[in-house]
């Protein structure tokens, strides 16, 4: 319903199979239950899931702060019972998001806010630090901040490695319906039924906000998260999938070697590298040679695959990979 608010009582008739009029009554009666909220005339009139619970908190970081306990005493009560799996992806997700505002952001407090609908919720965790992007940015060096999103989305990043693996933000982003990141004037999203990852601009925020959205009934567990991106005993985080798009700066084509370059850092930390060029319309041939001849020449140890390439970009990887003469793995 979300995905569909206009034109809500044709696709209820056609979905269940009854009258326009019994979607409509349908219809009513979720409003009246407040359920659903109306929103414009009739005509025009679009509905959206009612609010049906709300709250907010702000914590002040202080020596000592422990995020289990904020789960424990208050987001968990909030949310109510839930279904266990959709319960075990809450509590990781919101203590990491936590712990990384706590551990990271150089702020003075922390606001947690919940909005529960009859279908999901949505839980924000927001500081007035420093601004993850610009963060990391300056703690590697980087050229701007958009890069510092190229390389939150490949995980394993931390600004603080004695303490922290930077597998927090790339599972919770794997686990939730939808993640967000919005910080100065960039957004990160991670749509898990689009399976992208995005760039966006928007209005400048101060510090950094963390939007989290999950399904009451999702049948995703985090099990099964790990199991995708880990192997071994230890859950070694051993597999990253990389965003191409995210390279690739305005109208700017991806054509350089130096951008390849960019696209390949850290990604030498893993066993399974998988480039989503979901977005991405063509390639130049010192590209695609820099990662599917050059690098995987030199890292033989690391599997190296694509998804979602177009035909231009798949002929630029046969041919990289014809110079080699070795079948490094198939797209």
């Amino acid at each position: 319903m979300e995905a569909n608010p206009q034109g809500i009582t044709r696709i209820i008739s056609e979905q269940f199979g009854i009258s326009r009029q019994a979607a409509n009554k349908h219809l009513k009666r979720l409003v009246e239950e407040g359920v659903l909220t109306p929103v414009g005339r009739t005509k025009d009139r679009t509905y959206e899931l009612a609010i049906l619970t709300s709250w907010k908190k702000t914590y002040p970081i202080v020596p000592g702060m422990e995020e289990h306990e904020i789960w424990q005493r208050d987001v968990a009560p909030v949310l109510g019972e839930l279904p266990p799996n959709v319960r075990d992806i809450w509590q990781f997700c919101v203590t990491e998001m936590i712990n990384n505002a706590i551990d990271h952001s150089n702020g003075s407090s922390i606001e947690v806010s919940i909005g529960k609908t009859a279908v999901n919720a949505l839980i924000v965790v927001s500081d007035d630090g420093i601004g993850i992007f610009r963060k990391i940015q300056s703690a590697m060096g980087l050229a701007d901040e958009s890069h510092a999103i190229l390389e939150l989305s490949k995980g394993k990043l931390t600004t603080d490695p004695r303490s922290h693996s930077g597998q927090g933000i790339f599972f919770t982003s794997r686990m939730l319906d939808s993640f967000t990141i919005h910080s100065g004037a960039l957004v990160f999203l991670h749509d898990s039924v689009l399976t992208n990852d995005w760039l966006l601009n928007e209005a400048p925020v101060a510090g950094t906000q963390v939007l989290m959205r999950l399904n009451h009934h999702s049948s995703r567990s985090d099990r099964q998260v790990f199991d995708e991106y880990s192997s071994g005993e230890d859950y070694g985080f051993t597999k990253t999938v990389i965003p191409v798009r995210l390279a690739q700066y305005g109208e700017d084509k991806l054509v350089s070697r130096s951008q390849a370059k960019r696209l390949l850092v850290r990604v030498d930390r893993f066993k399974t590298v998988v480039f989503d060029f979901t977005g991405v319309e063509m390639i130049g041939q010192a590209f695609a040679d820099e990662i599917f001849r050059v690098f995987a020449q030199s890292h033989p140890q690391i599997e190296i695959t694509g998804i979602k390439a177009t035909p231009q970009i798949q002929g630029m990887i046969n041919a990289a990979r014809a110079h080699w003469g070795d079948q490094i793995g198939g797209i």
